[in-house]
């Protein structure tokens, strides 16, 4: 039971520095560092909730000095894990901004409307075609 605990705090640990690594990221509007992290934080989602089903399976349950650190890694967890989410939609709403505007700036300004032959009003100008890929 006390390995199933160990193997539980250290996935939560490397869960935790996965997170700080990728909110730093995040925080210094560092989009392709974050891009990068984000394997090493699914692959430490993906330990800490193996180690967790472990220990539930078992019935595994942290005793003494160990619970007050499972509880402190609970909270910090819980506090990465939003600081995460409120960083990460900061970073797509910032993306989606630059692309609407690189967007805006691809399209041809309006003209006035122009006339054509025999005093008629000319055919609208249409805009190009306009391709964007992001990666976040």
């Amino acid at each position: 039971m006390t390995e199933m605990m160990d193997s539980l705090l250290a996935a939560g640990r490397r869960l935790a520095e996965a997170l700080r690594a990728e909110n730093e990221a995040l925080a210094a509007l560092d989009l392709p560092r974050a891009a990068g992290l984000a394997t090493a934080k699914a692959q430490a989602t993906d330990a800490f909730a193996a180690a967790y089903a472990a220990a539930a399976k078992t019935g595994a349950r942290a005793d003494g000095a160990r619970r007050q650190e499972t509880e402190a890694l609970t909270s910090r967890l819980q506090a990465l894990g939003e600081e995460n989410r409120r960083l990460l939609q900061r970073a797509i709403a910032i993306q989606s901004q630059v692309i609407e505007t690189i967007a805006g700036a691809a399209l041809p300004k309006a003209a006035a409307p122009g006339y054509g032959r025999a005093g008629r009003p000319a055919a609208p100008r249409q805009a190009p075609a306009l391709a964007m890929a992001t990666r976040a």
